[in-house]
């Protein structure tokens, strides 16, 4: 029996799933790491953090299995983090994250003085504070020594594969997300990289994200438990990846994930590109494109009420004082946006905020309310969709809120979409054992892979009544942006 491990590198922990060739899993294990804010509105991590939490929790993760039964190894991670080395392969300084929001100078001189139309014309895509082109930017801008120091750009997941492998690479998933890459092309863009006063030499290669990019090294092997003759490919960005290990493939799929981030990823086998950009515009991990809606705060909202506000960790037991006939008819509304906001809106200003507040609001009005919130963030995405002609009717829901049955049916009906529960809920760490399957030649295509390994568990159906109070409650919901808006700078200052 032959083995396949996948990595999800996430915001808050690495998790570890361990499959058998016909795709159960075995194992899983989670190791957490903690996240720097050393001003407002920054958040940074240690990448050798990342790799301790690895070497730590692989050897656990494959107890009992011989190293030669290990035939694949993929690595899926969070987007758009600037991991900067020097000539000696060393880590300069700590990541700057994908929700890191002290770009705004950097984007709004991208799509102010470059101008929106060439980064579309270059990239696909405009500049967001979390992509990586204004991160470099600001290093450049800021931090001029390390700027000077600087022989490897690469994204968070890349430092994994160059620990194990030696092998500087990247796909073409997560460079999209970068503001570097000719997405349409599949290649850097020499216009953006002149932008950033950066070279090609600097970035590292491109690879498909089903694509081995070599073995793990001799003495890497040995110390966690595999073998040198164990592949590793490219992997992918997590959203590409959650999509796979839901089988979000080809032509007109849907995933929603709920984890740190939300997302709504629809997959496509053409090119495209919304022309207000609002959704962005990617490669897929199947050799595809998509296009994708990303808010920076989804289950972290959720985390930062529960923990920081209530006090209370028992998330189960807080959902369960929600009463059902409360759906829909909630008084208290909230906007997400903890960490700014992306998709739609690009707005590093915004920040979260509650409205509706009465002298008897209870705590339940103001979870449901979160879990609300977001969905409603979420559902601004898959208007822009439905503005482009596109017709959702069903999708998949993965991420750590995807495990709330209550938010699940509030997602369902906010959206008024069917939502689809896959059997191994594990989302990117799923799609990296998927891809690392046909890079080891198990599997003809990532489509046929996950078409085969994916089954769905549960299927969450919209009620027509629950809709409806839903939809009134959306177009209250989203006119509360707009007239807060101006506000945000003023606030700041």
């Amino acid at each position: 029996m032959k083995y396949y491990v996948g990595v999800d590198l996430g915001t808050s922990s690495l998790k570890l799933i361990l499959c058998d060739g016909d795709g159960k899993v075995i194992n899983t294990l989670t190791n957490e790491y903690s996240v720097s804010y050393p001003h407002s509105g920054w958040s940074e991590q240690y990448a050798e953090d990342w790799w301790n939490a690895l070497c730590d929790g692989l050897p656990r993760l494959l107890s009992g299995i011989s190293p030669q039964d290990v035939a694949g190894l993929g690595v899926a991670g969070q987007m758009h983090g600037l991991v900067i080395l020097d000539e000696c392969d060393n880590v300069i300084r700590p990541v700057i994250l994908w929700n890191d929001g002290r770009t705004f100078k950097e984007t709004d001189y991208l799509n102010d003085v470059i101008g929106k139309d060439k980064l579309s014309t270059y990239t696909a895509n405009i500049a967001f504070a979390g992509f990586t082109a204004p991160k470099i930017m600001w290093v450049k801008n800021n931090e001029h020594d390390n700027f000077n120091k600087i022989s490897k750009i690469m994204l968070p997941k890349d430092y994994l594969n160059f620990m194990l492998t030696g092998v500087h690479a990247c796909d073409y998933s997560d460079a999209s997300g970068m503001l570097l890459l000719d997405v349409k092309n599949k290649c850097w863009s020499s216009e953006m990289l002149d932008i950033c006063g950066i070279t090609e030499k600097q970035m590292p290669k491109l690879f498909e994200s089903y694509e081995v990019i070599g073995k793990v090294k001799p003495d890497i092997a040995h110390k966690l438990g595999l073998s040198s003759d164990t592949v590793v490919v490219a992997g992918a960005g997590d959203n590409a990846a959650a999509a796979i290990g839901t089988a979000t493939t080809g032509e007109g799929r849907c995933n929603i994930s709920l984890g740190t981030s939300g997302t709504i990823f629809i997959s496509s086998d053409k090119f495209g590109v919304d022309e207000n950009n609002a959704l962005h515009s990617f490669c897929h991990a199947d050799g595809g494109y998509h296009l994708m809606g990303c808010i920076l705060s989804a289950a972290s909202c959720h985390k930062w009420l529960c923990d920081k506000v209530l006090c209370n960790k028992d998330y189960t037991a807080l959902e369960k004082e929600i009463d059902v006939d409360l759906l829909g008819k909630n008084e208290v509304y909230f906007l997400p946006y903890l960490m700014g906001e992306r998709s739609p809106l690009n707005d590093t200003d915004a920040t979260g905020m509650f409205i509706g507040l009465r002298p008897d609001t209870t705590r339940s009005q103001m979870l449901l309310s979160v879990l609300e919130g977001v969905s409603f963030a979420i559902r601004d995405n898959l208007e822009v969709a439905k503005s482009l002609g596109i017709d959702v009717k069903s999708s998949c829901l993965c991420g750590g809120g995807a495990k709330s049955p209550l938010w699940r049916t509030i997602l369902a009906n906010v959206l008024n979409v069917q939502l689809n529960i896959p059997v191994a809920e594990e989302g990117p760490g799923y799609g990296s054992v998927i891809l690392s399957m046909v890079g080891a030649g198990a599997y003809n295509s990532v489509k046929d892979a996950a078409d085969t390994l994916v089954k769905t568990k549960e299927t969450v159906i919209p009620d027509a009544a629950l809709s409806s109070l839903y939809e009134e409650r959306y177009n209250k919901f989203k006119k509360i942006y707009p007239a807060v808006k101006g506000l945000y700078k003023d606030i700041k200052e």
